[in-house]
């Protein structure tokens, strides 16, 4: 088998990005800004069946704006699009968005997970939330595990949550000459989080002995699920580089980034899950993005991000019966 070095860093490697995690204290959940305050070509692709989701038609390549000032990953489910609203406002305060007449208007597209079955479901990111990450947006490597967006997520979920474990948000980078590559990804799947090199789960459904079980084996042996709400989970992240692209390449790019997914969470993109990828390009590196590099490489920075999500959560807050931590 072939064996490449393990994927580090984050995404705030890629210049012309940083990042900021707003944690709420009062149950587990919270939103994850990534702040491109000069403006990065911008594509979505949504893959889930349930998603909860802002501004992404604007991305197609046919339509008319081309540039996005941040994107905003949240949890609170519909609830928590509010929280695009204070990175607005953050944005607007500083002069910073798309002119249009007397003013400039911040592009912000968003995504959203499901975490109301965490805790008092009436708390969620609101727009003081969305605002208080861009307070705290930098361009230092974030945080990861039970922060920002990941801070109420859970996988392993298709049994119930009595089987589930917790999620979170992790990111890497890795360098491509003179061009970085990034990602960022709050996993909150109903599937379970595989290491793609080993084949191996590393969070996710448990049997009664607390033993991870796996989602898919438990189909194929015929385990009865409940019929849990579309729209109880959904994995959202970002892709992100310094090379010169395209919306359409952009696009391309987000889509690659949801082979990383399929590599690293099993099942995925379920009728439960509103699955989402955006891609940035700050194009800060003055390079045309090799899209045949970049497509190649996509999968395996969002599959390195997904893993080390679950591997820094921990559990947060009060918890159903039986959520365990990673540790």
């Amino acid at each position: 088998m072939i064996e490449h070095e393990p994927i580090a860093g984050a995404i705030t490697d890629v210049r012309g990005i940083k990042v900021g995690h707003f944690t709420e204290t009062r149950r587990p959940t919270g939103c994850t800004v990534i702040l491109t305050e000069e403006g990065a070509t911008a594509g979505v692709d949504v893959r889930g069946a349930a998603p909860g989701t802002r501004e992404t038609d604007l991305l197609n390549p046919a339509n008319l704006v081309e540039k996005v000032h941040a994107v905003l990953l949240s949890g609170g489910s519909a609830f928590g699009l509010e929280a695009a609203t204070g990175v607005v406002r953050w944005l607007e305060e500083r002069g910073i968005g798309l002119p249009a007449g007397p003013a400039r208007v911040p592009i912000v597209p968003a995504a959203v997970l499901f975490d109301l079955a965490v805790g008092d479901h009436r708390i969620r990111p609101d727009a003081a939330a969305g605002y208080a990450a861009c307070e705290a947006a930098t361009g230092a490597p974030p945080a990861m595990g039970s922060v920002g967006a990941g801070t109420g997520a859970t996988v392993g979920k298709l049994f119930g949550m009595d089987r589930a474990m917790k999620g979170g948000i992790g990111t890497a980078s890795l360098r491509l000459g003179g061009i970085t590559l990034g990602a960022i990804v709050a996993v909150n799947a109903v599937g379970d989080v595989i290491d793609p090199a080993t084949g191996q789960p590393l969070a996710g459904v448990r049997d009664a002995e607390g033993r991870l079980s796996g989602t898919t084996a438990g189909i194929r042996r015929g385990e009865l699920a409940p019929r849990p709400l579309a729209g109880t989970a959904t994995t959202i992240g970002v892709v992100a580089t310094d090379a010169v692209l395209t919306k359409a390449q952009c696009q391309r790019l987000a889509g690659a980034g949801h082979d990383g997914l399929a590599r690293s969470i099993d099942p995925i993109h379920t009728m439960f899950d509103g699955d989402t990828v955006f891609a940035l390009a700050t194009s800060r590196s003055g390079q045309a993005g090799d899209m045949m590099a970049l497509g190649a490489l996509v999968p395996h920075v969002m599959a390195a991000a997904v893993l080390r999500a679950v591997q820094a959560a921990r559990s947060v807050g009060p918890s159903p019966p039986g959520l365990s931590e990673l540790g």
